[in-house]
């Protein structure tokens, strides 16, 4: 088994958490907001426009996660990748909403592509700042740090956004973003120190280890059913972030100050619970502590679902939204703990890079199910979907986190690890 790597700095573990609130400040402002209510809202687009061009951003990363994760992995280096991906999301998030609607989507494809692409280093470096006895602690401290740039992103939209507008909003997300993003750069050590090559000779290597790290999947036990069971609940949460800011201000008539001031309960709940999540982790094992999270998904969504169907008061949003926000720390402190338990050191940045393509997978067909079921969508001249409204939508997440339930009570997160490469 391999040996744990020094034990990182304090500052390089606030670095690397930085980054967290960084990319989560991008998160909440441009993708579960701003972004949302500028399409559908101001600009009178539908909820398929903005799940297309998200569903299309996330289906280029289902395919080129895997490769970047194992030309990283050749380098052993993750911090080039990362500092390039984000600078290149920040100069097109600076730019969205300039162009009109088509060409603001375009942008966002590109922004939130470039967004997804960095996540996957980010998520590679946690072993590097943290080591088996603190990795769910480091893990949730990252969370929680992330729900304080949510915290940074409603404050800020609160009392700026009657100022600056929408496009100001974006604008003042990309500064945020390359602020905090900084000293993760700068004081996080990468493991390796061998050199970046982006020839052809490296693609194909890296097409090839995208081969070989697929294989491998079905040789570390439960990682391949872990993989499937992630891709329904995480289409549940990101699909649930992607139209919340819709859902609310349409179905249930909140006005944009009341979405960002349900959000800021929310994320103080999300503050507060990220390090009791990563407590429990700790002392349970993250296999227990997901099927925590999966039951509690299961209530909130019923709850979403049953305001506008039931006719039940719509302040019952405000006791639903803290809730919802602690199980979303919850599902990430639980999971990347759970990922690194299954696999071998040397295949994290591999193994990464397919938690990220699983995840974005249900990224592309969590968004374009709810388009699905909410709305009639015309493809070439072809009228397809329910329209049942988006109240239905959020039923057909509940049941993927069902299946999601089912589908991970058989992986455990204690297997034998052997070396795929072994021959023991």
């Amino acid at each position: 088994m391999a040996k744990d790597i020094k034990p990182a700095s304090k500052l390089s573990i606030v670095s690397w958490a930085l980054y967290d609130l960084a990319n989560t400040i991008f998160s909440f402002n441009i993708i579960s907001i701003h972004m949302a209510l500028w399409v559908v809202n101001d600009m009178g687009g539908t909820d398929s426009q903005y799940a297309f061009a998200n569903s299309l951003s996330m289906f280029m990363v289902i395919f080129t996660a895997p490769l970047l994760g194992a030309m990283s992995d050749q380098s052993g280096r993750r911090i080039p990748f990362l500092a390039g991906t984000t600078i290149i999301c920040v100069i097109f998030t600076f730019f969205l909403g300039q162009g009109g609607l088509s060409t603001s989507l375009i942008i966002f494809v590109i922004a939130n592509y470039m967004f997804q692409s960095g996540l996957v280093f980010y998520d590679a470096l946690l072993p590097a700042v943290s080591n088996d006895k603190n990795r769910g602690k480091v893990g949730a401290f990252g969370v929680g740090l992330g729900y304080v740039g949510s915290l940074i992103a409603v404050i800020t939209g609160i009392v700026l956004f009657d100022t600056v507008g929408r496009i100001g909003m974006f604008q003042m997300t990309a500064g945020f973003f390359l602020i905090f993003s900084i000293p993760c750069f700068l004081f996080v050590k990468d493991i390796g120190t061998g050199p970046i090559r982006f020839g052809k000779e490296t693609f194909k290597n890296s097409l090839i280890q995208l081969k070989l790290t697929l294989s491998k999947t079905n040789q570390f036990p439960g990682l391949r059913r872990f993989f499937i069971g992630r891709v329904f609940y995480a289409d549940t949460v990101n699909t649930l972030i992607l139209f919340m800011g819709i859902y609310v201000t349409n179905e249930l008539g909140f006005t944009d100050d009341q979405v960002q001031q349900i959000l800021a309960f929310a994320i103080v709940s999300a503050i507060i619970g990220a390090p009791v999540w990563g407590i429990v982790v700790d002392k349970i094992g993250p296999k227990k502590t997901l099927n925590i999270v999966l039951v509690m998904w299961m209530v909130i969504l019923a709850g979403i679902a049953a305001i506008p169907i039931g006719g039940l008061n719509e302040n019952l949003m405000w006791y639903i939204a803290p809730i919802a926000g602690i199980a979303i720390g919850g599902t990430w402190c639980a999971d990347r703990p759970y990922l690194v338990r299954l696999v071998s050191p040397q295949y994290i940045g591999e193994m990464f890079g397919v938690y990220s393509m699983t995840g974005r997978f249900g990224s592309v067909a969590g968004p374009f199910m709810w388009a699905m079921v909410a709305e009639k969508v015309t493809v070439f001249g072809i009228e397809i979907g329910f329209n049942l409204g988006r109240p239905v939508a959020v039923i057909s997440l509940l049941v993927l986190i069902i299946i999601s339930y089912y589908i991970l009570s058989g992986v455990s997160d204690n297997p034998s690890r052997q070396d795929p490469n072994s021959n023991e």
